[in-house]
């Protein structure tokens, strides 16, 4: 039995095409070959853990003795968004893609949220969040609107200038588009508040004052069954924001990726009892999404180097699992979208069997079936089957 899990997301980091990648328009992704050509990619201690043993990874050199157990994990849900991936990671399969909007958000529904905030909304189409910024930022201050925008995923995205739309303001804009998106024809996966400064359009900025809001996941998940067993559930980054707090006992909110590294090494030192869940989110939305190769080999380094620290540290008892939610390949440059890839899933501990090759597993559903089964809490409604038993030395 395992005292604490330390559940990593490495939010985007895919590991190449799904065998359905053609009906996302996908075919050819490969998230972790576009940044493993890039110079600042050291990761010698994902090396260490199995990384490049993973199946169907032909990229670095495969490790003789891995220090860690490892899948590559197919995702059953359809789709390739934040949402959808993590409830697979939670244990909930969803056959139904959320809502998308191709073709912006119909008028009856704009016009509705214009009466209800009394703004007036720009663009209202699938958008670059950095280049919607430059191409309708002064046009929202001159007029004090919001710009709402979507992308090939489930969102509805709100910018606003923090000089004149305060953040309490923004979130409460959110919060009534967040009322107004349910059910099967408007449901969209996340209404995501997107915050901006500057004054003209070559200083126009995005801040780290984002805020998601989820739909809630359609029943239990991995982190309500272990908060019902009375187990810690530790939220850090988005994960409370994307299962909508449902099953959390405890929230940090982190900055960035190098916020995120410094909290999961200070819960490290923590005594608890159960799972910590920690979403890195800069791979995706920094460098996945800007399409910059270099930088998520480099975010990739940095994550590594906090590996060279946090597994030789980790106490009996202690299990570290990382994976990806989806896949958002920098290289892939048809899109600036999410890409429908595998992810790897590696898993080491003090009593985990080195060297352990799962092969490829049918569903992300097996890290939330694992974490239970190995923190000793029964979890036979969640979609997935659990490994523990193959783990264990």
């Amino acid at each position: 039995m395992a005292k604490r899990v330390f559940l990593i997301v490495l939010d985007s980091f895919g590991i190449g095409c799904e065998p359905d990648a053609d009906l996302f328009g996908d075919v050819g992704a490969n998230t972790l070959a576009s940044i493993a050509e890039q110079p600042e990619f050291v990761t010698p201690n994902l090396h260490r853990l199995g990384l490049f043993n993973v199946d169907g990874v032909e990229v670095g050199v495969k490790c003789p003795r891995p220090e860690g157990a490892f899948a590559r994990l197919q995702e059953q849900s359809m789709g390739k968004d934040t949402t959808i991936g993590h409830w697979e990671i939670g244990g909930i399969v969803s056959p139904k893609a959320l809502p998308t909007f191709p073709e912006g958000f119909p008028p009856e529904l704009i016009a509705q949220f214009e009466e209800k905030t009394g703004k007036k909304v720009l663009c209202n189409k699938p958008y670059s969040g950095t280049q919607v910024l430059k191409d309708y930022g002064e046009q929202a201050m001159a007029e004090n609107a919001l710009i709402v925008y979507t992308s090939a995923d489930s969102v509805f995205q709100i910018a606003a200038n923090e000089a004149l739309v305060p953040l309490p303001e923004l979130y409460r804009y959110c919060e009534i588009a967040r009322e107004m998106l349910k059910g099967d024809e408007w449901g969209v996966g996340r209404v995501i508040a997107r915050p901006f400064v500057g004054d003209s359009a070559e200083t126009f900025k995005r801040t780290s004052n984002r805020h998601d809001y989820s739909l809630k996941p359609p029943r239990a998940t991995m982190l309500d069954v272990l908060k019902a067993a009375g187990r810690d559930v530790i939220a850090v980054g988005k994960i409370y924001d994307i299962f909508d707090g449902e099953g959390v006992t405890e929230s940090i909110k982190t900055t960035g990726n190098t916020h995120g590294i410094q909290v999961t090494q200070q819960l490290q030192s923590r005594d608890f009892e159960g799972l910590a869940f920690i979403n890195l989110v800069d791979f995706d939305m920094l460098y996945g999404h800007r399409r910059d190769k270099a930088g998520y080999a480099a975010a990739t380094a940095e994550f590594d180097r906090f590996l060279e620290e946090f597994v030789p540290a980790m106490q009996p008892g202690d299990v570290l699992m990382i994976t990806g939610d989806h896949g958002c390949d920098p290289g892939f440059t048809q899109t600036t979208d999410h890409t429908r890839e595998y992810v790897p899933w590696l898993i080491c501990g003090p009593e985990i069997r080195q060297g352990t090759d799962l092969g490829t597993l049918q569903g992300f559903g097996h890290i939330a079936a694992t974490v239970c089964d190995a923190l000793a809490v029964p979890a036979e409604a969640l979609d997935g089957e659990s490994v523990w038993g193959k783990l264990q030395k």
